[in-house]
């Protein structure tokens, strides 16, 4: 989605003014300290806001907030509200800095973004937008899993109980015929819950026999000799499904709605700026891991995990609807009403500025 001709001129504007630095930190942050946040001099704060705080994962599924942090994205919409970063390493730790109001705006799966909107009764979070699709895989020891059949009765990995991709295995295995305890994992495949830093260790050791694991730790896995069973990819329609949304605070929304525009306008000009510029981009996110967490990423992981993942602006709600009722059906969520668990106004404002068409809530939207 390029950038129109006023857009643009204004960020080249931007570009050109001197700089100066603020430090960057954040709630659960594990970047270093020497991380700054550039802000151009002589802007001003959006609505007096002294800073926005936004959480990611360090995952590549999560690469429009890697490389608009990295690349200055959000910070030069932002003006001089500092954007200050949180780095998380699960669903449920976010949810909670959201709900508990030491978070403001998130980019999270969609089973997190469901449980956290049900659990508040609808109350507390809204999905503003969509980030990525794609990115899942089913890696096994080729020595142990020759076929889809051989799955049964092995041991194979997954995130956490109740993410996305927990919910997404045991939907899958439902649909083979096996039989699995969602709570206990036990049954004709052994579901065994593993940290994705934890899930490379366990499968060279043989604890596991595969996993169903977002990038890069499929690409991990891959590395040490894993073969990829499954892409998830080619269980959805068209070939696409949400893998991460941005999700923002209600009352964060409804008391500063320009500084949430200004989010998703720079979302949205990551995004077309990841997919003009995939190698650049890859090799940016890469180097904001690196920065988050201490370690790059080998090109032997990171190409092939890139390559599978699809950004875009588009949340592909009627898709977390389907997620939801894989849930309702594994046992792991009440039926939810999901009634205004979207927003989409504000980003549909940024897309239809820049000439691009509206995405669909899916009858999911905020009156």
């Amino acid at each position: 989605m390029p950038a129109t001709p006023a857009l643009r001129r204004a960020l080249a504007v931007l570009l050109a003014l001197p700089l100066l630095t603020l430090a960057a930190c954040g709630y659960g942050s594990q970047a270093k300290d020497d991380d700054t946040v550039r802000v151009a001099a002589g802007a001003k704060k959006i609505d007096g806001l002294d800073s926005v705080r936004i959480g990611y994962f360090g995952n590549l599924t999560h690469g429009t907030a890697l490389v608009g942090n990295r690349k200055g994205f959000f910070q030069r919409e932002l003006g001089a509200t500092e954007a200050r970063y949180a780095v998380f390493n699960a669903g449920p730790s976010e949810i909670e800095a959201l709900n508990s109001g030491s978070l403001d705006i998130g980019w999270i799966g969609p089973s997190p973004a469901i449980n956290g909107y049900t659990k508040a009764n609808g109350e507390n979070l809204r999905i503003i937008g969509g980030s990525a699709s794609g990115g899942v895989k089913l890696v096994v020891n080729p020595d142990r899993v020759k076929s889809l059949a051989d799955v049964e009765g092995k041991r194979i990995a997954t995130p956490q109980l109740g993410n996305t991709q927990d919910v997404a295995f045991l939907n899958w295995a439902a649909e083979q015929g096996w039989r699995i305890d969602a709570q206990s994992g036990k049954g004709e495949v052994t579901v065994v819950r593993s940290d994705n830093k934890v899930t490379p260790g366990a499968f060279r050791s043989g604890a596991i026999d595969g996993a169903w694991v977002p990038e890069p730790t499929a690409s991990m896995l891959v590395a040490q000799g894993g073969r990829v069973l499954l892409d998830e990819t080619s269980l959805w329609p068209d070939e696409e499904f949400v893998i991460t949304n941005v999700v923002v605070r209600q009352e964060f929304l409804e008391e500063h709605p320009k500084v949430v525009e200004a989010v998703l306008r720079a979302s949205v000009e990551t995004n077309a700026w990841i997919n003009a510029h995939p190698d650049e981009a890859k090799a940016v996110a890469n180097e904001q891991l690196e920065a988050d967490s201490g370690k790059a990423l080998p090109a032997e992981v990171l190409d092939p995990a890139w390559k599978s993942i699809r950004f875009t602006d588009d949340p592909l709600a009627a898709t977390l609807d389907a997620q939801a009722e894989h849930a309702v059906r594994a046992g792991l969520l009440d039926r939810p009403d999901l009634a205004g668990i979207y927003d989409l106004t504000p980003l549909n404002k940024v897309l239809e500025a820049q000439g691009a068409p509206a995405v669909d809530d899916a009858g999911l939207g905020a009156e």
